[in-house]
């Protein structure tokens, strides 16, 4: 849940400040001087489109399954007019498999919207998705990068400006923020007897408004993506502008509590680690620098090709340092700064390259 947009001038600059210092050795061969170079304008990059469209058909899906939970959480609470003390005491093995369900569901909808997060963020047609879905800040913390839209909740109250809405679900149903959760309620979901994280009721107007807008919105954007036509500046846009963040997520991973722990204050990144994040992020330009690396091999294949090989290996990078936390090892601070470091030169550098292609292409870079 980055603010992209706002990254995208600095973006731009940093790899046209790369281009202008690279050795003129390292210059790639013009389109011009290249007989068989394709005309940009006449790219084929439906792949690319074809790719947005199936992962947010998923997404859609999952978003509909969390609706359908969110909705009946709501039916059970209102039975019980909004007593959740008697809602857990008389129903507490159905509560825990409606929010153990919606939990799940999700778990498979966020990774999904990452794994396209870099088209939508990265598009200027498509971005304000990003900022509803998963990138905007609420009025309260950031009023210039708030999401643009009110949450109206079943019972009438509006949440103004809330922030986005997978963060707006993710901390209703993992209970890391006390407005969206029921405070005097203990819910020991997995019946250990202790009080663990994420061991609390979500405040089921919340919850079923939050849902009801996460599946709305995902709708919208297969709506918008299905009239959409990929441009190559819109693609070389995406990739100069998402690549070069790898300091900000990081950045995120480190102060949440993969890292931080119970230290930790961050209200979402809680049930997935930025680093999956990441990993799906990359894997998702990947396919975009795909669609238009036909065009970088007309300009310097050679070039072309260790762009595809940086990006690739940035990914198998945060892929290494996901597996390791997966497999129980806990980064310090420290480490995640310096690791956050290199994965930003490993950006920086592939940028600059995929800045210069586009560059001898005359492809412009939206601003």
């Amino acid at each position: 849940m980055l603010y992209k947009t706002t990254l995208l001038f600095a973006s731009i600059l940093m790899a046209a400040l790369l281009q202008a210092c690279q050795p003129a050795a390292q210059v790639p061969q013009t389109a011009s001087e290249n007989n068989a170079a394709p005309s940009a304008s006449s790219a084929e990059l439906a792949g690319i489109k074809n790719y947005l469209l199936d992962q947010a058909a998923e997404l859609q899906n999952s978003t509909a399954q969390l609706q359908k939970s969110a909705d009946a959480y709501y039916t059970l609470a209102e039975q019980n007019q909004f007593d959740y003390a008697a809602l857990w005491q008389n129903h507490a093995d159905e509560v825990t498999e409606i929010v153990d369900a919606a939990r799940a569901a999700w778990m498979e909808a966020s990774p999904l919207y990452e794994k396209i997060e870099g088209i939508v963020a990265g598009t200027p047609a498509l971005a304000e998705f990003d900022v509803i879905l998963d990138a905007g800040a609420s009025a309260a913390d950031d009023p210039e990068n708030a999401v643009p839209f009110d949450l109206t909740l079943p019972n009438g109250q509006v949440l103004a400006k809330p922030g986005n809405l997978f963060g707006v679900t993710e901390s209703t149903l993992w209970g890391t923020y006390a407005d969206y959760t029921v405070a005097d309620v203990t819910a020991d979901f997995n019946g250990n007897g202790a009080v663990d994280f994420g061991e609390s009721l979500p405040d089921a107007n919340v919850l079923k408004a939050g849902a009801d807008a996460l599946h709305s919105y995902a709708s919208d954007l297969i709506a918008t993506a299905q009239t959409w036509s990929p441009t190559p500046s819109e693609a070389f846009t995406a990739l100069v502008v998402m690549i070069p963040t790898m300091n900000e997520y990081f950045g995120s991973w480190r102060d949440s509590r993969f890292v931080a722990g119970e230290q930790s204050t961050q209200r979402d990144f809680v049930a997935i680690s930025r680093l999956a994040d990441m990993q799906d992020i990359l894997g998702g330009l990947e396919v975009v620098y795909a669609q238009v690396q036909p065009l970088a091999d007309a300009v310097d294949s050679e070039q072309s090709a260790q762009i595809a090989t940086g990006l690739s290996n940035l990914r198998d990078f945060v892929s290494d340092i996901y597996r390791q936390e997966q497999d129980g090892k806990r980064f310090s601070a420290e480490e995640a700064d310096l690791l956050g470091a290199e994965a930003q030169n490993r950006a920086t550098n592939v940028t600059g390259q995929i800045s210069q292609v586009a560059a001898q292409l005359n492809i412009s870079i939206a601003d």
